[in-house]
């Protein structure tokens, strides 16, 4: 299996929004995000990510088809929902950028390629400027009815490429999850590291 990734910025992050938004409902659906996604959210969602100056999403290629991706772009031009834990943890948004999702199918995994995806939105936060980069998680019980058997979360990889969780630097993400007829709030922390 031969994936090449690469940064994509202007027509052609537009020309692979349909694919990252097919990706986000697929790979999110699954636990720990339990997302039940809808193309109305998503074409909302990635409508304001890529009115975010210096915007960028790295898509990882199998042939033509885009089988994972990740996206990151200025902190200061997040919604304010996504700022404003940083201000209250006194951290200026001016020189932090945030990395949003990483998602990739499953077949994929275990490759290098989310490696890939850090390696090159972290070039991209450098060449901006950035001082720090930052990205977050949902925060789940280990006894949630939904955990499958065997779960291992992300935190040792993140940890591998120098992210830490900052205490007290946590906020909230609303999306409808499997089983909600509406959106709910839930908690997310936050991660960074200096670059």
């Amino acid at each position: 299996m031969s994936v090449a990734v690469r940064a994509l910025t202007g027509a052609d992050l537009h020309a692979a929004l349909d694919d990252l938004a097919a990706l986000r409902i697929a790979v999110f659906a699954a636990f720990p995000y339990l997302y039940a996604g809808s193309a109305e959210y998503e074409r909302e969602y990635l409508a304001e990510f890529t009115a975010a100056p210096d915007a960028v999403l790295v898509a990882a290629f199998d042939g033509a088809r885009i089988v994972g991706a990740a996206t990151a772009s200025p902190l200061s031009a997040q919604d304010d929902y996504i700022r404003e834990p940083f201000r209250r943890a006194g951290i200026d948004p001016a020189g932090v950028f945030y990395f949003g999702e990483s998602v990739l199918l499953p077949d994929y995994r275990g490759q290098g390629i989310g490696h890939a995806f850090f390696d090159a939105r972290e070039a991209a936060a450098r060449a901006w400027g950035a001082a720090q980069a930052s990205f977050c998680a949902v925060v789940r019980s280990d006894d949630h009815p939904a955990r499958p058997a065997g779960y291992t979360p992300l935190d040792a990889f993140w940890r591998r490429r120098g992210y830490a969780p900052v205490a007290g630097l946590t906020g909230e993400f609303s999306w409808a999850e499997h089983g909600e007829a509406q959106e709910s709030p839930k908690p997310m922390q936050y991660w960074m590291r200096n670059l």
